[in-house]
């Protein structure tokens, strides 16, 4: 696994959780994978790998069961919310990457259709 030297270890293996969370190859009350197996799945620290899993459950994303593992939360709204915020974050960065190359919003939309056409 690559990973951006610029953006901590545990919060871009939450972004890649949540992705799979979002896009459904993580389905709602899957069982997570434990703390060490995270680590060797991410080549990570287990320390870190526990992190990971207490800032998801903090967020909501995921809750734990005392001897049973930790699960990703069955609600239907928090998920909605996640797709929300993570959209807004890549429109965010693609808004400021074409803003850096002179390319106003219209111009941006524009060449989206042409993309998708």
């Amino acid at each position: 696994m690559q990973y951006d030297s610029k953006i901590p270890i545990y919060l871009q293996v939450i972004k890649f959780l949540k992705t799979d969370i979002i896009s459904g190859q993580i389905k709602c009350g899957q069982k997570l994978p434990s703390s060490r197996e995270l680590a060797v799945t991410y080549t990570i620290n287990p320390n870190t790998a526990a992190r990971v899993y207490q800032e998801l459950e903090r967020e909501g994303v995921c809750y734990t069961k005392r001897g049973m593992g930790t699960f990703v939360t069955e609600d239907e709204g928090v998920i909605t919310m996640l797709r929300e915020q993570m959209a807004e974050e890549a429109l965010d960065v693609f808004l400021k990457s074409m803003s850096e190359l002179g390319i106003s919003i219209d111009e941006a939309v524009e060449l989206l259709k042409q993309r998708e056409e």
